[in-house]
Parts: C-alpha cells; structure tokens; sequence
C-alpha cells in the first residue's frame, strides 16, 4: 500500500506530484488548475491559505506565530496582490503552556501591524496530548491585485534576468540549528519578514513573475518556474549571495543551500532592458540591499534549470525530491 511520507511534504518533486495526482485530478477547477501561490478570482481579488507546522516553534529571528503572517501575506505579494485580510486557526495540544500561546499571538499582532493587514476571522481547537506537536496553525489571506502587476509564466522570454532579493537559506539554517541545538560559534537568524513593502516599491509591468522560495529553496523554486515557463534558465553560483555562516553549516552537514527554505526572499523574473532599474530600486529598501542578478533565461525548451558553477563547469539543478529538512514552515 502506498503510503504518504515526510518528503511528500518538502516542497519538492514528490509533493508535486502527489498535487497534480491526487488534489488537482479530484478537485479539479479554473481556480485551482493554476496552481500559483495565490488564487486570482478575478482581476481584482487574489486569495491564498497555508498551514504551519514548524519544530521548533521559537527559533532565531521569529516563531510560528510570525512565520504564519509572512508566509500568507508573501504568497498574496508574489502574486501581484496587495494583502489585506487574514484568518488564523490554531489546534493546540493539551497541556500548552498559556504564556507560549500568548507570545505567539503577540507576535501575530506585531507581525501584522507592519504588515498593515488584519486578521479578521479565526478559529481555535484543543486537542488530546500527542495529537499534534504543540500547536499548528492556518492562515488565509486576501488581497487586491496591483493595476500595474502582469503576472505570468506565458510572459517570461528568452534573455529575460533572473533576480533574487537576498541571501538564500538563511531560514532554513536558522530553524535546523534551533531544532538541533548544534554548539555553532555564530547565531543565524531566519530571515522570516513580510515582503508586501519590498515588492510595492517595485511592482510593474516589466516584472514577468514572481515566487517565493520557501520550501526546497532557490533550486526547486526555479524549477517549478521552468515547468511552467518551458525555457531553460541559467544561474551563476558566483552571483548567488549566501551568507558566509550559512555556507559553513552547509557545508559540515552536507547540505546545499540552494535547496534550503527562505522566508523573507523573493525571486523575480524580469525583462532585460529594466532589470538594472528594478534591481537598483530593490536595493534602496531594507529587505533588498542584497539582491542580486543570479541568471537568465535562455532560448533552449528543454525544461532545464542550470548552474554555471564556481570553477567553471555546469550542471543541471534538478528539483528536490526527498527530503532535505521536514517541518521547515
């Protein structure tokens, strides 16, 4: 009998699949047969909603509490829409410390609050010890879609630049070394923000598309872009910005940072001709003083996402199939 594992939930080639066989042959819909980060309902009207899972639930520059309002809120950004009104469900395990609880909840307000959205409906469950690890949570979101956003994979072209906003795996790192308690001379913090300001101060026509890269990192994201896109694309290790610390835990553990999760970056598309504006733009506000130009698309329709490596050779980026780290968000 078939089973579901931790990796059907990575993010990656397996949960894709397990998406396209099961969820969207069955529940099949306009709407849903997109498959974007948000669901446009019409031109108007983006909506989303994600679930939160993380272990551990506090970790180096955020909780689950924040966790859960960036996420919602970038899924609405990267698809053009300006966030504006959240849920939130909690199920709890019995025997939750009330303190815990009202720390994430003061998170969500904080979080919220800077995002300039509100959370507008909820709902709460307990359930008995062992249930659930100490409390998941579920966000959905709306939001109203920008005049001058044209979002789509039919848009993106040969030559068009391929920007990130920032340092990649620097959530991912975070949470591994939160969860395993590794004695590591430097604090990584998660780069866990809401980007609804980053991505408001730049939005327009010349950007093709946009995405997040959470769960599978860079890589799996890029990948997911090229399914849709057809074109090949190119990156260039020696652009990519990560940093420093963030390389070394990588490297002790055997683990790519290109596969690792971000909470706070963004991944542009963009036509040629503007992508020095756009980029310089980024630059100019607080969560995009490290973005980068990392690649291009090409003219080739082999469905292939590569990287020019640092000593000189390329390699095809494949998406991830197993499981680099489970209940990363």
């Amino acid at each position: 009998m078939r089973k579901i594992t931790l990796a059907h939930g990575s993010g990656g080639s397996l949960m894709h699949e397990l998406i396209k066989d099961l969820f969207v042959k069955n529940l099949d819909n306009p709407y849903l047969n997109n498959l974007g980060d948000s669901a446009l309902i019409n031109k108007n009207l983006a909506y989303t909603t994600d679930s939160f899972v993380i272990n551990p639930i506090f970790f180096p520059g955020g909780d689950i509490g924040k966790l859960s309002i960036c996420g919602t809120v970038n899924d609405l950004c990267v698809s053009g829409a300006k966030p504006k009104y959240l849920s939130c469900g909690m199920i709890v395990e019995e025997g939750f410390d009330y303190k815990d609880l009202e720390k994430i909840t003061l998170s969500i307000k904080k979080t919220c609050k800077k995002a300039g959205v509100y959370v507008v409906a909820g709902d709460f469950k307990v359930v008995e010890k062992g249930a659930v690890d100490k409390i998941f949570i579920n966000t959905s979101g709306i939001g109203e879609m920008y005049q001058n956003a044209m979002l789509s994979a039919s848009r993106i072209r040969p030559g068009d630049k391929i920007i990130v906003s920032g340092t990649i795996g620097d959530h991912g790192a975070s949470v591994l070394l939160a969860r395993e308690e590794l004695k590591f001379k430097s604090r990584i913090f998660s780069d866990c923000e809401c980007l609804n300001g980053l991505i408001s101060s730049i939005i327009c026509k010349d950007i093709r598309f946009m995405r997040d890269p959470t769960r599978g990192g860079l890589a799996t994201t890029l990948n997911e872009i090229n399914a849709q896109c057809s074109y090949d694309m190119t990156i260039d290790e020696r652009t990519i910005p990560v940093k420093e610390k963030v390389r070394a835990l990588c490297e002790i553990l055997g683990m790519d940072p290109l596969y690792m999760a971000n909470e706070g970056k963004a991944l542009f598309i963009v036509s040629p001709k503007s992508a020095s504006r756009i980029l310089s733009r980024m630059k100019s506000h607080p969560l995009g003083k490290n973005s980068r130009i990392i690649g291009e698309v090409e003219k080739r329709k082999a469905k292939k996402v590569y990287l020019k490596t640092k000593i000189g050779g390329t390699r095809i980026l494949d998406m991830l199939r197993g499981e680099q780290l489970p209940r990363i968000c």
